[in-house]
């Protein structure tokens, strides 16, 4: 039996349960991996029937219910116990499986991973990290949708989180953390970021100042810090921005014979471009501060994107960073105890 168990809802987002099933069988290549399945049992069974796996990595875990994205989600999770989202979480709490994944409702995703998984001890609030790509690989974006309305000590935290997983995950020791500003200079910013820097430019993290929207996809910063109001501006525009730019592209290189020629003579380039900005290469956004790992897939993830989820997930359990962000956590707090 694998030693590592990643829970993945069955039942959540646009392509489901057809792609996420796929995409969990086909996490299975990793054979350190068992998958258990969170959905409405006939119907999980019906999909894997399609394929040949391991029998013996994959369990079904009934849930008869779904939370759909226009509920509250606070009432979601409290009504709707035999929710594939409700059953995931819990599975967490029980120690059954070290990560979950869901392409499902967000609000109540993260509501309920704050209510039923729980933050690390000290950790004011969890929050959202998403990759986007730039000139130089990734910048990790937090926070990109978790909390509206941020405090100073927030975002604090997050950017001490967001560097330890990019210190660990993707192996850039010392990652430079930038604050999202209007300005680069000290003196810019809301009364928010103002204080926000103060308390970053004296902690331990490689901090390097504010960094301008414009100067994330120059790879400015390996960490961009910010409330998760600006953050999921900024997530979005850059998805709409990534497609539109690409459809643009491609329209350009069929307009003429010529252009047509040259695209043929610049596909692997063009091919390359495409999968940088493509969301099922990265899987989905870590909620960071919790006791446990929960991802948040695109909504319209399909069997790729799931893969690349649970791969996520597997990496994420190995380097230990739940452990590494609890102890920086609670250093900090001793030593503001000792202060």
């Amino acid at each position: 039996m694998a030693e590592i168990f990643i829970a993945v809802d069955a039942m959540g987002g646009d392509n489901a349960p057809k792609e996420i099933v796929k995409g969990a069988v086909g996490a299975l290549e990793d054979k350190r991996l068992s998958i258990l399945l969170v959905g409405r049992e006939d119907v999980v069974k019906r999909e894997l029937s399609s394929y040949k796996y391991d029998a013996g990595r994959v369990k079904i875990i009934g849930a008869a219910e779904i939370i759909g994205n226009d509920e509250q989600p606070t009432a979601a999770i409290r009504k709707k116990k035999d929710s594939s989202v409700v059953k995931g979480l819990n599975l967490l709490k029980e120690g059954q499986a070290q990560a979950f994944v869901s392409a499902g409702a967000t609000g109540a995703l993260l509501t309920g991973a704050t209510l039923i998984v729980g933050r690390i001890k000290g950790v004011e609030r969890p929050a959202l990290g998403t990759l986007l790509p730039n000139a130089k690989g990734f910048s990790f974006l937090i926070d990109s949708g978790a909390n509206v309305d941020a405090k100073p000590g927030y975002l604090l935290q997050y950017a001490k989180m967001g560097a330890i997983y990019v210190e660990y995950v993707l192996n850039i020791k010392k990652p430079r953390v930038g604050l999202l500003n209007i300005g680069a200079e000290r003196e810019k910013g809301n009364t928010l970021t103002k204080e926000v820097y103060g308390l970053l430019e004296t902690s331990d993290i490689n901090f390097i100042g504010n960094i301008e929207a414009r100067d994330m996809p120059l790879g400015a910063a390996d960490v961009v810090v910010c409330d998760a109001f600006t953050g999921n501006v900024v997530l979005k525009y850059t998805e709409g921005f990534a497609k539109a730019m690409l459809g643009m592209i491609k329209k350009e290189l069929m307009s003429s014979m010529l252009s047509k020629i040259g695209a043929v003579l610049a596909k692997g380039a063009f091919e390359n471009l495409k999968k940088s900005f493509d969301y099922s290469e990265v899987g989905g956004a870590p909620f960071l501060g919790l006791k446990a790992l929960v991802v948040k897939a695109h909504g319209s993830s399909d069997a790729k994107a799931i893969q690349s989820a649970v791969r996520l997930c597997t990496e994420f359990t190995e380097k230990g960073i739940t452990r590494r962000i609890s102890e920086s956590i609670q250093k900090d707090n001793i030593k503001e105890e000792t202060e």
